[in-house]
């Protein structure tokens, strides 16, 4: 399965069950080795899979959507734009280990709720977005940051901002790759493709996570009955189909993830942007 990574029909729920549940730890060790990241940067092996042992526990293995498979998804995906020839020619090692390690840690500790769920239960995460940054320990401040900035760039409350910058860099066709912060912003785009990617994947995968979140939703739904408290939209198992809220996603009406609803192609950035 290894040898298909980069095709956009890579069944992660396979490859999941393939590695007993380490898909993620298996998957960025393979793609940090095929990306020359482990010898560009003298990675030690041994730690890099602890260190990714521990991300991936950190991942609540009781959620049907935001998981250690979905972090496996988007890193997946994010390979593939990362690949993209518009793209690839002006990225250095260190911009596709971040874009790589971004998109493994992007959901850590994700509790299955949205913020306005934890907002309404006095949850302890209610003042912090749901896409949580554990910088890993290395020497570099500036690497951190970075990994930082791409991590929080897929909360919901900073879409309008990011798509209304990039709609200018587009009217005004002023995206030069060869600038770090223009390179860094279309990563931070590609990342936020890459977390809400599924519906673009092909039938047999696209349905499998569309039943996921909106378990994911239903569960939450039922929470807020359980506490008497106002059912969020899409999460009413009664009222909201799994159909329903698909179409509503494509249409562009609704919301279907509890953290980003960006629906723009991702190819668009390669093919029109650069």
């Amino acid at each position: 399965m290894l040898s298909k990574v980069g095709t956009w029909n890579f069944d992660i729920f396979l490859f999941d069950r393939l590695t007993n549940g380490n898909s993620l730890v298996t998957l960025v060790i393979h793609l940090f080795n095929i990306s020359g990241l482990i010898h560009h940067f003298q990675l030690d092996v041994v730690k890099l899979h602890r260190f990714l042992s521990m991300v991936q526990e950190d991942y609540h293995s009781q959620n049907p959507y935001h998981n250690a498979i979905h972090a496996a998804d988007v890193t997946q995906a994010m390979y593939c734009y990362l690949k993209e020839p518009k793209l690839a020619e002006h990225l250095s090692p260190l911009d596709v280990f971040l874009g790589l390690m971004a998109a493994a840690a992007h959901d850590v500790d994700h509790p299955g709720v949205n913020q306005p769920f934890l907002i309404k239960t006095r949850h302890h995460l209610a003042s912090s977005v749901l896409t949580r940054w554990r910088p890993p320990l290395l020497c570099r401040q500036d690497v951190e940051q970075q990994l930082g900035s791409l991590i929080l760039a897929t909360d919901i409350s900073r879409q309008n901002e990011f798509l209304l910058t990039f709609r200018e860099h587009l009217d005004h066709q002023d995206l030069d790759l060869q600038l770090a912060e223009h390179r860094h912003f279309i990563l931070q785009i590609a990342l936020k493709c890459a977390d809400v990617c599924n519906p673009c994947r092909i039938w047999k995968l696209s349905r499998q996570w569309s039943e996921r979140v909106c378990e994911e939703f239903y569960r939450q739904g039922d929470l807020e009955k359980r506490f008497d408290l106002e059912i969020s939209p899409l999460c009413d198992q009664q009222a909201d189909s799994v159909s329903a809220i698909q179409i509503g996603e494509f249409r562009g009406f609704r919301i279907i993830k509890s953290d980003s609803n960006l629906e723009f192609n991702i190819y668009l950035i390669f093919n029109v942007a650069t």
